[in-house]
C-alpha cells in the first residue's frame, strides 16, 4: 500500500516507523526539514520536505498515486485542508487528525465525506474516554469494549493472593462453564500469547476476554478488591483533562491543578460545576496534602512531561491513592512506568496509530487497538464464506505462533472461543496477536 503521511511530529513519525515495518511504501512529509532528520536505517520511509497544503508539494510527492493520505500535523485546519486537496488530487482514502469533537458527530459525517475526508480522529477525546474507563474500574489496568460491547477486554495485574496465580491455563479452562479466555500475558518485558501449558505467575499483567456479566467473577479470580472512586485529582489542565472532567460521572468530586494562572481561568470556563480548578504546582506535596490527596482514590497526571507524570503518580501512591494514571508520550518510558507499578498509561501516539492502522488491512477490520502494556494488537474481523478460518475447529487450524482468538458474535450472541469452536461464515471474531503475526490474519479471513 502507498501511504503519504503529512506531519513529522510525534504521531506522524511513530506511525511512519510502525507502518514501514509492515512493508508499506511510506512517504513522510513536513515543511520543517529538521523534523525529517532522523535515522531511517532498515525503514522504507521516503522523507519529503514540503507543506501538505501546497498543490505543488502534494503533486511532487505523488499524492494521486497514494492509497491512503494521512494528515496528523498539530494544526486542525491544515489537516482538514490537506485531506480535501489530497482527495481532489486522486488519493484513495484520507484521514485527518482534529481537535474539535463536534466534527465527529454522526450528523456531520456526510458533510465531511462530501469534502473528501473519509475519517477523522481526535486523540485527546479518545484518551479521556480511556481515563474515565480506568477510573470507573480502578482495579483494572485496561478495559475495552469489543465487538460493540458484546465482549470486553480486561487487563489486570495479578498479585500473590490471586486464586489464578501459579495455575496453568489448562487448569483454569477445563470446566464446561468457562466464562473467560486469557488472550495475552505481559511478563516483564515479554508479551506472551498463551497456550494451555502456560502458567500465570504473580506480577503478570493478564488480559482476559469475557462478557460484561462476568466482570465481578474475573475481579475475584484476579484477587482484586472493588473500591469506588469518589474523589479524583488531575494534574495539568490540558484538553485531555477538560474532556475527562466532562465525561466522568457527576457524583465524583474532581480537582484539576494547573500551574499557569491564565490557563487555569480558561479551564474553569470549560469544565462542569462539580470540578474545582486550583492554580498551583501539582508536584508540591504540601499542596497535594492541603487538597486532600490522602483521601483521594484516583490521581491522573496529564502534564506535557512524561517523567514528571510518572514521578507524580509514584508520589500519589505513597499517599495511598489506589488508582494512578499517567500520560506517557515517550514510548521508551512506558516499560519504566510498568516496572514502577503505575496503574494505567495513556499514550496519544499509540491511540492515534491504533485507530489509523485499521485502514491498512484488506480484511474487514472494524477495530484495531494496541495494548499499551503488551505490545500486542487487537483486531475485530468478519469471517468470509469459504475463508480458511471457517474450514476446521480452532485447535486444528494451526494458527501462527503469537495469535489467538478471543471471542465472537454469531447471530447476535457472543461466545468465548476455545479449541472446540468452529468459526462459521459471517461470524464477527476478535483476534489477539503480536505485531509479527498481524499481517497473517488476511490469510485466514479473506
Amino acid at each position: 500500500m502507498k501511504i503519504l503521511i503529512a506531519g513529522a511530529g510525534e504521531v506522524g513519525t511513530h506511525l511512519a516507523k510502525m507502518l514501514s515495518k509492515e512493508k508499506h511504501d511510506i512517504i513522510l512529509m513536513d515543511p520543517d526539514e529538521d523534523k525529517l532528520a532522523f535515522t531511517y536505517s532498515g525503514m522504507e520511509i521516503l522523507p519529503v520536505t514540503g507543506s501538505p497544503t501546497s498543490l505543488n508539494a502534494l503533486e511532487e510527492a505523488g499524492v494521486s498515486r497514494m492509497d491512503l493520505f494521512i494528515s496528523v500535523t498539530p494544526e486542525e485546519t491544515t489537516n482538514i485542508t490537506a485531506c480535501m486537496l489530497a482527495a481532489k488530487m486522486g488519493a484513495g482514502k484520507t484521514f485527518a487528525r482534529i481537535n474539535n469533537y463536534e466534527y465527529l458527530l454522526p450528523k456531520n459525517k456526510e458533510f465531511f465525506s462530501n469534502l473528501g475526508i473519509n475519517s477523522m480522529i481526535y486523540p485527546e477525546m479518545l484518551a479521556a474516554k480511556e481515563i474515565v474507563s480506568d477510573i470507573r474500574r480502578p482495579w483494572t489496568r485496561q478495559y475495552w469494549d469489543l465487538l460493540g460491547g458484546a465482549l470486553i477486554l480486561l487487563g489486570i495485574k495479578v498479585r500473590e493472593n490471586a486464586p489464578i496465580v501459579n495455575k496453568y491455563l489448562m487448569e483454569l479452562t477445563s470446566n464446561s462453564n468457562k466464562f473467560y479466555h486469557v488472550v495475552a500475558i505481559k511478563r516483564g518485558n515479554d508479551t506472551i500469547i498463551p497456550y494451555g501449558s502456560d502458567r500465570i505467575v504473580a506480577g503478570d499483567i493478564v488480559f482476559f476476554t469475557s462478557r460484561k456479566e462476568h466482570i465481578e467473577e474475573i475481579r475475584k479470580q484476579a484477587g482484586k478488591s472493588d473500591r469506588e472512586v469518589k474523589k479524583a485529582l488531575i494534574m495539568g489542565g490540558s484538553r485531555i483533562a477538560v474532556r475527562t472532567s466532562q465525561y466522568l460521572p457527576g457524583n465524583i468530586h474532581i480537582k484539576i491543578i494547573e500551574t499557569l494562572k491564565e490557563k487555569s481561568i480558561r479551564v474553569s470556563e470549560q469544565v462542569p460545576d462539580n470540578v474545582l480548578i486550583i492554580n498551583g504546582d501539582g508536584r508540591d506535596t504540601d499542596l497535594l496534602m492541603q487538597e486532600g490527596i490522602q483521601d483521594t482514590e484516583a490521581f491522573v497526571a496529564l502534564t506535557e512531561n512524561s517523567g514528571t507524570n510518572i514521578l507524580a503518580c509514584l508520589a500519589a501512591k505513597r499517599f495511598g491513592v489506589i488508582k494512578t494514571i499517567a500520560q506517557v508520550e515517550n514510548i521508551d518510558y512506558i516499560p519504566m512506568a510498568e516496572k514502577l507499578d503505575i496503574g494505567s498509561v495513556i499514550n496519544k501516539k499509540l491511540i492515534a496509530a491504533s485507530h489509523i492502522y485499521q485502514f491498512l488491512l484488506d480484511a474487514d477490520v472494524s477495530t484495531v487497538k494496541c495494548l499499551t502494556f503488551a505490545n500486542a494488537d487487537v483486531a475485530e474481523l468478519i469471517a468470509r464464506p469459504g475463508s480458511k478460518i471457517t474450514q476446521k475447529k480452532v485447535r486444528d487450524l494451526h494458527l501462527p505462533k503469537g495469535m489467538t482468538l478471543g471471542g465472537l458474535i454469531r447471530s447476535g450472541e457472543s461466545m468465548i472461543v476455545d479449541g472446540e469452536t468452529q468459526i462459521q461464515a459471517h461470524d464477527h471474531v476478535v483476534i489477539f496477536c503480536l505485531e509479527s503475526a498481524m499481517r497473517k490474519l488476511e490469510d485466514y479471513f479473506n
